[in-house]
């Protein structure tokens, strides 16, 4: 299916609890001095206009980026974020928003690899132009690759087909973020079967999995499948408001991690509780956030889910 284009939710709730964790989980890896792979199977257009065409159209961007913009007391992992979105918008006024390969381009180092999949045609272009004028841009500012190899490879096809054979990458490090439209219901299978296939090829891989929280039942079953696969877990949603009786528009979503880093769980701790003040619009705003180990076999444990409103 290829009717979903990202644009027109550019910046909202989700992408600001996506953006932000996926941003931490490669700072992490950033810790080491050996070079990592970045995968992402569903890369969109890698940038977003927010005054005009799709990303105007609903103005979701107020839902999530807009609250945080001009806000001093920012804690300082997601101030990180926000200041990464400002670098791009060096006027001041909110214009452009990153999508998650342009994250992971200006936080990953240059010894990294980023290889982005696409497979919607007309974003997959737009994705390739976009990081021809990154290129372009640092080569004008004398900017040239001091390693090896192509950095940064963008190819125009199913992310879910092609990630068995990035795996496991060259340095055995990586981290491979999977967020598909979800429009399709079979994405939610897709997702859990790929994901199974990528632990037995890159068991010591980082998984992260956005998805968004509906009232459709693939939805409301998802965590407690993914669950499931081999390998510790932290599970994360942000609710910003109750949900319409009609189970209209996106007032929640996820992000389900696989092998996350030791520093994540108690980072969101402090975090999820300011997302929720600054962007929950009625009682119904919260978060919940839980980790533990696969639910299948014998090793049944998890900790008790934090719930915060």
């Amino acid at each position: 299916m290829l009717s979903y284009r990202h644009a027109f939710h550019a910046g909202n709730h989700a992408d600001v609890l996506k953006h932000f964790v996926t941003i931490q989980l490669l700072q992490y890896l950033n810790q080491k001095d050996t070079a990592y792979s970045y995968i992402d199977t569903h890369s969109g257009a890698g940038v977003y206009a927010l005054d005009g065409g799709y990303a105007s159209k609903n103005a979701e961007f107020e839902t999530g980026i807009g609250p945080l913009w001009n806000r001093t007391d920012l804690p300082a992992p997601l101030k990180e974020y926000v200041d990464l979105v400002k670098a791009m918008n060096p006027s001041g006024k909110m214009r452009y928003y990153p999508g998650s390969p342009y994250c992971a381009d200006q936080v990953a180092r240059e010894q990294d690899r980023l290889r982005l999949f696409e497979l919607h045609p007309a974003d997959a272009k737009i994705l390739a132009d976009n990081f021809r004028k990154v290129e372009a841009h640092a080569a004008a500012q004398g900017v040239r690759p001091t390693t090896r190899g192509k950095r940064v490879i963008i190819t125009k096809g199913d992310g879910f087909h092609a990630l068995k054979a990035m795996l496991p990458p060259p340095s055995r490090r990586g981290l491979i973020l999977i967020d598909p439209p979800y429009e399709d219901k079979m994405d939610y299978r897709k997702v859990k079967d790929t994901l199974a296939d990528a632990l037995v090829r890159f068991p010591g891989g980082t998984y992260a999995v956005w998805y968004p929280v509906l009232q459709r039942m693939e939805s409301r079953q998802f965590a407690d499948k993914l669950k499931q696969l081999p390998g510790e877990w932290l599970h994360v949603t942000l609710t910003i408001n109750t949900p319409m009786p009609d189970g209209f528009g996106l007032h929640s979503s996820g992000m389900f991690v696989i092998n996350p880093p030791y520093t994540l769980e108690p980072m969101l701790k402090e975090i999820m509780p300011y997302l929720v003040k600054v962007l929950g619009k009625d009682s119904g705003a919260k978060f919940v956030l839980e980790s533990g180990q696969p639910t299948a076999g014998r090793n049944t444990s998890a900790r008790r889910p934090q719930i915060s409103k």
